[in-house]
């Protein structure tokens, strides 16, 4: 990023990054929960919600490349060791280790909450004083939200499926 476009950012740089690496953080961790519960998943329903999986984590891995072309468009650094992600998430990792559906998809939900309250964060923090990660930021939380809608449908048609049993 050029150097009158670092100027125009009304906050402290580093702090911004450190921001974004912790939003990194928690999209690498939330691609893998996508990924690794789309492969394990079992019970009724789990074509269609592995299927849902694999499509978030596809996103999730997408506002992690957002994320890094902010960071390095800042002058920072971004994170370079897994490691790192979880020094640094702002919403952790819970493993899969139910493998059925009602459960990874609460996992999930829970994931998402948390994203939505990390992102909503990040817009106050840079409103008025960076536009283009705001933009950024908008765009997953959009993501997000509407990540957070499907997962609670298919949990409601689980609960559902359920009854009628």
């Amino acid at each position: 990023m050029g150097s009158k476009a670092r100027e125009i950012v009304g906050m402290d740089l580093q702090k911004l990054i450190e921001m974004l690496n912790k939003a990194l953080a928690d999209e690498w961790l939330a691609y893998y929960q996508y990924w690794i519960g789309a492969k394990i998943i079992v019970g009724p329903m789990r074509g269609a919600v592995a299927g849902e999986l694999m499509e978030h984590a596809e996103e999730e891995l997408k506002h992690a490349g957002m994320l890094v072309e902010r960071i390095i468009q800042l002058g920072g650094t971004p994170i370079l060791k897994p490691e790192d992600w979880y020094k640094m998430t702002n919403c952790g990792y819970e493993a899969p280790e139910d493998h059925f559906v009602a459960p990874i998809l609460e996992q999930n939900i829970k994931g998402e909450q948390c994203a939505i309250e990390v992102y909503k964060k990040m817009l106050d923090t840079v409103k008025d004083k960076d536009p283009v990660t705001y933009n950024m930021a908008l765009d997953i939380l959009e993501d997000e939200i509407e990540h957070e809608e499907d997962l609670q449908a298919f949990l409601a048609d689980w609960e559902e499926t359920k009854k009628r049993r």
